[in-house]
């Protein structure tokens, strides 16, 4: 048996926030050589005339626009109540049981001004046991968040 024909580059699961009932996140498991490439998508080469080198600068706005995109295919279940919680937003005007649909660009936001999804975000696509198939009973594995503190 050959590994490389048991090889995916990425799989997709949907996975609940913790602590916000009712909002779901459809991530995907990066590999290391998706990651490798987003990076280096994101990332420009300058040369220094002071050290006579190249150096490597990247692009911050463009990896989270990039990393985003990749990680995040949809989500369900985010009124702009639980939104509020997540980032500083105006609610003038809006009903806080109204949901912010999925786009690409509301998962940028989102991924841009909540430190608190961006870290769950980068704990749960980087932790391979949420992306193995389940057996019988299985449940994906808790990140940090979800396991209470004693």
């Amino acid at each position: 048996m050959e590994l490389k024909k048991l090889m995916v580059d990425s799989k997709s699961v949907w996975m609940d926030f913790p602590g916000l009932d009712g909002f779901s996140v459809e991530v995907v498991n990066l590999s290391r050589k998706e990651l490798t490439g987003l990076r280096k998508r994101c990332t420009t080469n300058k040369f220094d005339r002071k050290t006579r080198q190249l150096t490597e600068n990247l692009d911050e706005d463009k990896f989270v626009a990039e990393f985003s995109k990749a990680s995040i295919k949809n989500w369900k279940g985010l009124p702009i109540e639980h939104l509020e919680t997540l980032m500083l937003i105006s609610t003038d005007g809006q009903d806080p049981a109204s949901e912010v649909e999925y786009t690409v660009d509301n998962a940028e936001a989102l991924v841009s001004n909540s430190s608190e999804f961006d870290t769950w975000l980068n704990e749960v696509v980087f932790d391979l046991d949420n992306f193995r198939s389940q057996r019988e009973g299985g449940n994906p594995k808790k990140t940090r968040k979800d396991v209470p503190e004693s």
